[in-house]
Parts: structure tokens; sequence; C-alpha cells
């Protein structure tokens, strides 16, 4: 199937063309169709599956086959997207812009951290697609700055995300507000029993779309590396920001706090570095990603709700300083690397008290993170997760009768089988090359 066999609107698809995209994604293919015969879509899909494409391009193909009046009141969108954070939000932006190019649409944002005079500005015209996080529309809504009467199509992106981050009345609130005929297409990577009930008040008869909450929504490749402690940690960090194939990562920590000391620590030792987290304004965020993007800094340390939504395709690996408590964040946060059909290394690090989140994010990937050991760098005692993972202690292997394999890089390393046993596999194993879980692409459009 090529998106020529979706009925997208000619404008729409030559935006797709110019921009290189010929094959739509398993959640574009099922939730299109639908979404251009006005059904309302309940998808579960993951970050990487193509979901902003899944439901931008219906939306912008809705907008430019029905043109809006001659004279239109301001400030009075026909699609309301909504995303949890402002990163995220950007990007959903930047994709509208992206796929909506040809159509001559007045696409706007509304998020935190961007001044009130310039959003004033951008109400004071007649409105096509409002991107919002939910805090910053409600203000404006309740100061009645915008009128949400006549929107089309209302969509939710990482709505479980928004649930997460307690933004569920104000999600109702805004919903509310919408035309009563409109269309809702939400989007979620988990579809708990939370989710369920918000879904059933907002949509009507909706198509449920699904995609395989796998780790295979990428090209990645994932290892892990038991720590000892926190010190641990920090060899091991500072060992894979000088191999030259870690040309540019994402380090995700649990904390603010954490995020600027690894990032001052890594300045100090001579790296391109910087810290992204949600103490910063606005301005700060986009200096930062912006600075990643361009090459300007190579590290990011990062936090998770900071980190949500970046959209940058040269990210070669991204770094689990410490392992997340949910096991979609684990999901989303290696969704940062393995970008539009790259490959991508996730590497993460794990002590004897990330033994039950480990367990957590194995079982919800349905997949098994290989060990990797460095050598000089090995655990005392190596972790174990669930019945089928008891390592006996780190064993090197000797691949076929050769010499020790190297492991991320460092000469005479090996990695452990997850079981204690000898690894069966051949070959070396450096940094960004082989070794690990891969598994099937799809670029995330």
């Amino acid at each position: 199937m090529s998106f020529s066999d979706l009925a997208l609107h000619p404008l729409v698809l030559n935006a797709l063309v110019e921009g290189g995209y010929d094959q739509p994604t398993p959640v574009q293919a099922d939730a299109i169709p639908p979404a251009l015969d006005g059904r309302d879509v309940l998808a579960t899909a993951q970050t990487g599956t193509g979901k902003t494409a899944a439901f931008l391009l219906p939306s912008l193909t809705r907008l430019a086959a029905n043109p809006p009046a001659p004279r239109r009141d301001a400030a009075t969108p026909r699609v309301l997207v909504l995303a949890p954070t402002r990163e995220l939000a950007r990007q959903v932006l930047q994709s509208a812009r992206k796929y909506g190019k040809y159509l001559r649409l007045n696409t706007v944002e509304l998020v935190g951290g961007l001044p009130y005079r310039e959003q004033l500005r951008m109400l004071s015209r007649p409105v096509d697609i409002i991107v919002a996080t939910p805090g910053r529309l409600l203000d404006h809504l309740e100061r009645q700055r915008l009128n949400l009467s006549e929107v089309e199509v209302l969509i939710l992106d990482e709505a479980d995300r928004m649930l997460d981050m307690g933004f569920l009345d104000d999600v109702e609130k805004i919903a509310a507000a919408c035309a009563r005929d409109r269309q809702t297409l939400l989007f979620t990577a988990t579809l708990d029993r939370r989710m369920a009930k918000l879904a059933e008040g907002l949509l009507q008869n909706p198509v449920r779309v699904e995609v395989a909450h796998t780790a295979s929504a990428v090209k990645i490749e994932q290892r892990l590396h038991h720590a000892d402690d926190l010190e641990h940690k920090r060899q091991l960090l500072n060992h894979f920001v000088n191999l030259p194939e870690v040309e540019k990562a994402i380090v995700f920590t649990a904390t603010k706090r954490d995020a600027d000391t690894l990032a001052r620590d890594l300045w100090q030792a001579g790296h391109a570095a910087g810290a992204l987290h949600g103490d910063m304004n606005q301005g700060q965020r986009n200096r930062t990603i912006e600075q990643l993007r361009t090459g300007r800094i190579r590290l990011l340390v990062a936090t998770d709700v900071a980190a949500r939504g970046i959209d940058i395709k040269d990210v070669t690996h991204v770094i689990n300083f410490d392992l997340p408590r949910q096991p979609e964040d684990y999901v989303h946060r290696i969704g940062r690397t393995g970008r539009a059909g790259a490959e991508g290394v996730a590497i993460s690090f794990a002590g004897k008290v990330d033994r039950d989140a480990l367990f957590r994010i194995e079982r919800y990937t349905k997949s098994a993170m290989e060990v990797h050991v460095v050598p000089g760098l090995e655990p005392r005692r190596p972790i174990a997760t669930g019945p089928a993972a008891r390592p006996q202690g780190p064993r090197r292997f000797r691949p076929n009768g050769g010499p020790n394999g190297a492991s991320n890089g460092a000469p005479g390393g090996g990695k452990w089988n997850r079981s204690g046993g000898q690894s069966q596999g051949g070959g070396q194993h450096r940094s960004g090359h082989g070794g690990g879980h891969k598994t099937a692409a799809y670029a995330g459009k």
C-alpha cells in the first residue's frame, strides 16, 4: 500500500511525496481510512509508529476538501490538537505545517512558556488549526479569547500522558466546549481503565486501531549494563560518551537535579553537553533542543517530561542513566533514537533496586534486553529479573573459538547471557553495531 491508495487530498499527497514519504506505517494504514470517513478513532500506538501523520493527514484532507467561508471569526479553529507537553505540541505543529504546506492554513501554537502578547496576536486572526497543551488552552478558553464551538476535529495525542500529568479535568472541559457533532481522534500508548473511561465519554462508536506495544515499533538495539552504585553508573557513562560512535545522545535521568549535575560534569569533562528539564522556561528549552539539532551540543541530559516529543533524526544513542518508573516511558525514551528508519542504540544502566522496574519493562515490551559488560567496569554482582532471567554471574564468551569478543568498542570484552550461560552468537559487539536486540523498522512521521 502507498499513500496514494488512501484517498488523501492531492495537495497533501504532494507534500508527502516532496518529503520522501511513500508507504504508510501500520497505524497510518489502519487509522487514516476511517478518519477520512468521519469516524471517531481510538488508537493505541506508541511513539515512533507514525501516529502524528495518522491523525494529521486525514484532518488536513478534510480542511482542504471543505474550504472555510470567506469571512470567518477570529480564534475559531476547525481542528484542535491537544498534546501533554510543549515539546510534543511543537513537533505536531511542525508536522502540520510540513504536511499542509500547500494548503495556506493558519496553524498556531498555544503552550505555556510563550509570551501572552504573541499568543493574543495569533488569536486575533482566523485560525484553522490550534495545537495546544491543555492548561494553556483552558486558560484562553476561560478568558473567552477563543471559540471552540466550530471545532470539526478534536485530536488527543498521547492522551495517557495527559492523564498522568493531571489534565483529565482540563481535557473534559475543553471537549465539552467543542462542537457536539465533531470528530474525535484519540491516540494513547496505553489503554487502562482510566483511558477507557475517558474514551467512552469523548468518542462515539469509535474504530479501534491497535499497534502492539512492543519495542518493535523502531529499529533499536537494546543493551543492559548492570551497575553496582551511582559511581559505577558514572564510570559507565564516561566510557560511552567517549566512544566515537556515540555521535549524538540523549541521557535520561530521574530528576531535574541529576540532569543539571550530569550535564555540568560532562561539560567540565570537555563534552558539549546540555540539560533539559521542566524548570527551564520555554525559550531555554527551545534553544537547548536547537543546539542538539544543529550539533552545537552532542549530549543532552533530560528528564522524561522535558524530552517528550523531541524529534531529532540523527540521535544515535539513548542512555538510560536511571530506568523510568513506568514501562511505557521506557518505550518513549528509546523512541528518541532510531527515527526516520535509521538504526539506533538504547543503553540502560540498572542496579539491584531496579530489578522490579526492569522486569516490568521487559514484560511490557515482550523482549529481554541483552546484558553487556565493559571490560574493567564489570559489576561485582549482576542482577536478575523474572523467573527466566537468573544469571549465575558474569561470563565472558568466546565466539566460535576466536578471541574474546569486544563489547561496546572496548577490546577484549564480552556480554552476559541472561541465563548465565555462554552466548552462542558470533562476532564482536561494538557500540552501535550488532549484539543487541533489534526489531523491525517503522519511521515515525
